[in-house]
């Protein structure tokens, strides 16, 4: 057996770090491999977060909520309604009550639930068919007893602004409308 010089001992050593430096860079890849992996988990859980927000098409309060926390949903479920912040009244007047009304015309309403607050607004629009025209099965009164059915029209009535108690409007609640078509005659008296 043959002593072991110095230069020897500096090779095997020599060799040894190298082995180790390539350890070491196959070590460096396999970390690089998984930091890459993590962030593509990291992005997947970032969508997927992104899946459980749902956004609302406008602003306004929730009512009629059909879905609880942490409950599944399927596409196309009905979840909540909104309700807008912005108030009108929708008034379905008789057609023999249209002949003087047109947009614009001032209008005052009386809700039922504060009949000493009336509320000032006007006519927006009238809508271009009768109620009964949008069902889902309109009527067909072709029985032949020639009995006239009188239809009823919505009309559209946005509030003047900053006037309190149209704050306390909310939907479904019964009021009396009025029309003032003066320049064409009396005044329209609407539904209650």
């Amino acid at each position: 057996m043959q002593p072991v010089t110095r230069k020897d001992a500096a090779e095997k050593k020599a060799v040894a770090a190298a082995a180790e430096l390539n350890v070491a860079k196959t070590n460096i890849g396999s970390a690089e491999a998984q930091v890459a992996a993590a962030k593509a988990q990291l992005r997947f859980a970032e969508l997927q977060l992104q899946y459980t927000k749902i956004y609302a098409p406008e602003s306004g309060s929730v009512t009629k909520r059909n879905v609880e926390s942490g409950a599944f949903i399927s596409a196309g479920q009905p979840l909540l309604a909104i309700v807008r912040t912005e108030r009108w009244v929708v008034a379905n007047f008789k057609e023999v009550q249209l002949s003087r009304m047109r947009s614009g015309q001032p209008v005052e309403v009386r809700v039922d639930s504060f009949p000493d607050t009336p509320l000032r607004g006007r006519v927006q629009s009238l809508q271009s068919g009768t109620g009964s025209r949008f069902e889902l099965l309109p009527p067909e009164n072709a029985t032949g007893n020639w009995v006239k059915v009188v239809q009823r029209l919505p009309v559209k009535i946005v509030f003047e602004p900053d006037q309190p108690g149209v704050e306390r409007l909310e939907p479904g609640m019964s009021a009396e409308v009025r029309v003032d078509s003066r320049k064409a005659g009396e005044p329209v008296k609407g539904p209650k």
